[in-house]
């Protein structure tokens, strides 16, 4: 089932996410109908306070970016497969030099600005057979990884930008919440009592 995703300004996007167990309730349907409503959105990453969830969980499909020419092979091949749920995730540590790299969020459509960030992480999760794992990323998923775990940690992109771009984008990011804006896919915004 798709589900709307909830647009800046919804209180949910700023709340810090909460551990759940093995027993969350239809915890296999939910993930089903997240990879569902990311699809429908061309996503890369949803996490699940873009659909009103407060909880630590997220998922990745880094496919769409395989077709970037300036790949080589293997970090296309890498693109082309990588599929993950990651529950109860923590970063265990984030290093070397920063780069910039232009992001964007379906939860603030049509804005996408550089963002700087880490190229490497070691993260701790439960995947969707609550079975842990301690592993390393690097490179585009590494990215992916870390601006859905900003997610269930209250962070957005926008967070990360200059004041003087925060500024720049003031109004449009009030229009996003106002429901001022045409999307293709489903949204719910804050102050507007029906979902579009």
């Amino acid at each position: 089932m798709i589900l709307p995703i909830v647009a800046y300004g919804d209180v949910v996007l700023r709340k810090k996410g909460s551990n759940i167990s093995a027993e969350y309730p239809n915890l296999n349907v939910l993930i089903k109908n997240m990879y569902e409503t990311m699809y429908s959105a061309h996503g890369v990453g949803l996490a699940a306070p873009q659909i009103g969830l407060a909880i630590r969980l997220f998922i990745v499909d880094t496919e769409p970016f395989s077709t970037d020419e300036d790949l080589d092979d293997q970090e296309r091949e890498y693109l082309s497969n990588f599929k993950q749920t990651f529950i109860n995730p923590t970063i265990l540590n984030e290093e070397g030099d920063e780069w910039a790299f232009n992001e964007g969020c379906l939860s603030i459509p049509d804005i996408r600005e550089d963002v700087f960030r880490q190229p490497k992480i070691k993260l701790e999760y439960f995947d969707e057979n609550f079975e842990k794992h301690i592993e390393e990323f690097d490179g585009l998923v590494a990215r992916v990884i870390q601006h859905e775990y900003d997610h269930i940690e209250g962070i957005l992109f926008t967070d990360r930008l200059s004041p003087l771009k925060k500024r720049i984008i003031k109004g449009k990011l009030m229009n996003i919440s106002k429901g001022k804006i045409e999307v293709d896919y489903r949204m719910k915004f804050p102050n507007l009592s029906k979902k579009r």
